[in-house]
Parts: C-alpha cells; structure tokens; sequence
C-alpha cells in the first residue's frame, strides 16, 4: 500500500516537517555529488564506528556517534528518499500539529536515535558492523507510531498494488500503519529484502508510540478530522 493522502486538517503551518524534508533533500543533493556510497561512509551511521567511537573508512562528515544524526539525513537512492518523504509528508504535519514544533523536533531526533541504535545492535549480533545505515525511515517510523496513538480513526487515501489488482481506496489509520508494522517485523522474522534496516524501523516505531505518550500534546491543540 502506498499513501497518498490523509484526512487530518492541521491548526498551524507544520514549518518543521517542511524544514526536515528540505534539509533530507538539500543532503540528497550533497550525495548526487560527492556519490551515494562516500556519502555512506562520509555520514552514516557505522555500527562498529558507533560502538568504537572511531573512524575506520573515510574521513566522516562528524565523529562517531554523532553520524546517527547525520546518518537520518542521507538516503541510498531516488525511490529511498522519495518513500520516507512522502510518508513524512502525509503523517508528519499532523504529529508535529499535535505536539507543537519544540516536541515534534525532539521527538523526530529521538525516534531517529533509538532507531539507530536499536539497527546497531543488531547488526553487531548478525557480523554485519561496516555496513553503513543511512535514511529517515527510522525516525518516520516514530513519527508513524505517533499518528496511529494520536489519530487511530483518521483515514489515509491509499494505492493497493496486489499483483495485476490497482485500486484507491480509504484505509483506517490504525489499520495502514498496524499493517506496516507488521510487515517490518514480519522481515525480521522470515528476511526480508537485503540491505532495508528493518530493525531500525521497529526500533524506532516502539520508541515512537512510548515517547509520544511521554511528550504528550501541546496545549491549545485539538483534533479535527474532515471526510472526503
């Protein structure tokens, strides 16, 4: 299922969600230049680099750890950065409606953190600690753990791919995102496609739905909901 929009309205303009897609965007250009596998391993997040404290590939854009944060900035491609975007785009004005724009940025790093640490110990376990991590999809699976708490009755306009099946069709919030996770933790499990850091989505999904509970919504906010 592929989202294309929502039914939530939003109170106030979501500046940090459009400030985080334009910073992942200008970074994306960044790699277009230097090249998607030195930007990897320029800044993004090595688990040995990350238990270590210390540089073992090229010089990186900060020292380790502090690559987990450069790290949810850079993607591995177009269809990457084009996926976490759109999800950001669809779920990420709400949450930071509800939470305020000071809650959603600490939230998001958060998310993004737990997400990466979660992926490096895992991939320390597997024999897998020079690969790079590299993405958002960790931070917005927080951000999509958040949006199911916050608005589990919203509905999400979805595209259903089911081999030769194309449909449109109004999905539950509660129901698309559940789905998700899901599949994330169902990748785990049986292997899912090479080089997807599903565990860094499950990570931080669970640091997203305790940290949301935690923060809690900024004052003045109240849900609204609109039905196409």
């Amino acid at each position: 299922m592929i989202p294309l929009k929502d039914d939530n309205p939003v109170d106030r303009t979501p500046v940090v969600t459009y400030a985080l897609i334009a910073t992942n965007v200008a970074a994306f250009v960044w790699q277009l230049g230097v090249g998607i596998d030195v930007s990897a391993l320029r800044g993004g997040a090595i688990p040995y680099e990350i238990l270590t404290f210390s540089d073992i590939e090229l010089p990186a854009i900060a020292p380790p750890p502090l690559t987990i944060f450069t790290s949810m900035f850079l993607h591995g491609g177009f269809v990457h950065i084009a996926s976490n975007l759109l999800f950001l785009w669809i779920f990420g004005n709400n949450v930071e409606d509800a939470l305020g724009r000071r809650r959603f940025l600490v939230f998001y790093l958060a998310t993004g953190v737990a997400a990466a640490l979660a992926q490096t110990v895992a991939a320390a376990a597997s024999g897998d600690a020079l690969v790079p991590m590299v993405g958002a999809s960790g931070a917005i699976a927080g951000v999509l753990a958040a949006y199911m708490t916050l608005f589990p009755h919203a509905r999400v306009l979805a595209l259903i791919i089911i081999v030769i099946f194309v449909r449109v069709t109004p999905v539950p919030a509660a129901l698309f995102i559940g789905l998700w996770f899901f599949l994330q933790v169902f990748a785990v499990v049986f292997g899912g496609e090479p080089g997807v850091a599903f565990v860094a989505h499950i990570g931080g999904f669970v640091a997203g739905w305790l940290l949301v509970r935690i923060l809690g919504r900024r004052p003045a906010w109240r849900a609204r909901r609109v039905s196409w």
